[in-house]
Order: structure tokens, then C-alpha cells, then sequence
């Protein structure tokens, strides 16, 4: 009897782990139904979400969108229609179908400065709109005090916005050997999946560089979107390594912004 309830044990045991695993384990991603779709879906790029410093330079400038005239971007959004969705949606109605809502745009944050957090993350709470927060992880991994931390990137995710790679160390991805690829992209995945306990899909290509070996890495590290900086917005089953995006320029007005999500 004694051996007959160690084994009963042990099989209780086991169907508890792998419950668990399975609990735990992300859900996986759509197949590709083999229907090649093309849509138009905007995909915002912002940079900074803050007031300008003193010695701003023309790069700071070009790349910064003061808070109020974000929320007031947010605030045309919902007031013209618009319905902000993850890139996961768009993913995964070019691979099956999925409905899309009307007017779909995806909004989407470079670098993880740390105004994504104190000003960004608010003001899209408020509206209700998810967030796509690509973050050079070795800043956050070092604690820097101008970029978001693991735990506030832990409650970005929380709260239901997708934070995704961006490199190790946001350097050029062309003409580079494999290793230094993997430690780049696949270690930058990783390093997401072990703070925030869920493996990332998407990616965006530091700067909007990259080659022939950066997507063959791409690939293998089953990346399902990768974002650059080439204008457009349509976007199609087979170009899933390639997606194009609008900048959004340094304050940008309201009409400025209506152009760019009407004309690109």
C-alpha cells in the first residue's frame, strides 16, 4: 500500500506540474490560413512624450511630442472614429482574418524613455488605448534613470500594453555576424520574457537598419512582425519582417496628424 500511494503521489505530482506549465505557457500564435491579405492599418511611431529641454538639439526637437499635445493626438483619435489595437491584431488578421475595427490605427513607442511611463502610459489609461512600447532592454536591465524600469514595464504589460524588443543595446543590425545578431535580438527577447514572464512577438530594427542576415535571424528567432521607419501603411501577409510605419514629427498638430493617417 505504502509504494502504491508514493506512486500515486508522484503521477499527482506530474499532472499538477504540467497543468501548471500549460497554465503558464503563452498561447500560441495563429497559423496562416494560406489567404494572402493586404490591409490598411496606420501605425503610429512616437519617440519622446515630453516637454522639450533647454538644450534641445534638432534630433531631440524632430523626435519630441510635448504631453498636451499627445493628449491632444489621443483626443482626435477618439473624436474622429479611430479605435487604437495592438500589433497582434494586425498580425492576426492577416494570418486568419480576424475582424478588425473600423478605423484601426496602432500607436507605437521607440526606446523606453521614461516619459513612456510618466506620460505616455497615463494619458493612453485614460483613453482607454493600448500601447506598443518597444524597449532597448540592457537600459533596464542597468537601472538607467532616463529610461522605464522592469517593474514599471511589469505594470505597462499588466495593464494591458504590449512591450516588446528592441535590441540589447539599440546599435546598427547591418553587416554583422550571426552571434552578434542572436545576442541582440534573440538575448533582447529573453531578457523581456524573464522579467515579464511572456515571450514577445514583434521587434523594431534600431534606427530602421537592417539586411538579408538580420531577417534570416528574424526568422529563426519566430518573430511574427518587425516594425521599421519606411513610410506606409499597408501592410500584407508576406511582408511580416518589413512593416512600415508614420512618424510622428515634434509636435505635430491635429490637422498634421489627420493628413498622416489619411494620406500614408
Amino acid at each position: 500500500m505504502r509504494v502504491l500511494r508514493i506512486v500515486a503521489l508522484l503521477i499527482f505530482i506530474a499532472v499538477a506540474a504540467n497543468f501548471a506549465t500549460a497554465q503558464d505557457a503563452p498561447p500560441p500564435k495563429p497559423e496562416h490560413d494560406g489567404t494572402l491579405r493586404r490591409l490598411r492599418v496606420p501605425i503610429l511611431m512616437y519617440h519622446y512624450i515630453s516637454d522639450l529641454p533647454a538644450d534641445a538639439d534638432e534630433f531631440r526637437v524632430e523626435l519630441t511630442v510635448e504631453p498636451n499635445v499627445f493628449r491632444a493626438h489621443m483626443q482626435h483619435l477618439t473624436q474622429a472614429g479611430y479605435n487604437p489595437i495592438s500589433l497582434y491584431d494586425v498580425d492576426n488578421a492577416l494570418r486568419t482574418g480576424d475582424p478588425l475595427p473600423p478605423r484601426p490605427v496602432v500607436l507605437t513607442f521607440d526606446d523606453g524613455h521614461l516619459d513612456h511611463y510618466t506620460q505616455a502610459f497615463p494619458i493612453l489609461e485614460e483613453y482607454g488605448f493600448p500601447g506598443t512600447f518597444f524597449v532597448i532592454t540592457s537600459l533596464l536591465d542597468t537601472n538607467h534613470p532616463n529610461y522605464i524600469s522592469w517593474p514599471q514595464a511589469q505594470e505597462m504589460a499588466l495593464a494591458g500594453h504590449s512591450i516588446e524588443p528592441h535590441t540589447k543595446n539599440h546599435m546598427d543590425l547591418r553587416q554583422r555576424d550571426r552571434d552578434f545578431l542572436v545576442y541582440q535580438m534573440l538575448g533582447s527577447i529573453e531578457s523581456i520574457e524573464a522579467n515579464l514572464g511572456s515571450r514577445p512577438s514583434m521587434f523594431s530594427y534600431p534606427g530602421g537598419r537592417y539586411d538579408e542576415q538580420t531577417l534570416q535571424v528574424a526568422r529563426d528567432a519566430a518573430i511574427q512582425r518587425a516594425v521599421t521607419t519606411a513610410i506606409g501603411s499597408t501592410h500584407t501577409t508576406s511582408n511580416r519582417l518589413e512593416v512600415s510605419r508614420v512618424r510622428v514629427a515634434g509636435n505635430l498638430s491635429v490637422a498634421g496628424l489627420e493628413y498622416l493617417l489619411t494620406n500614408f
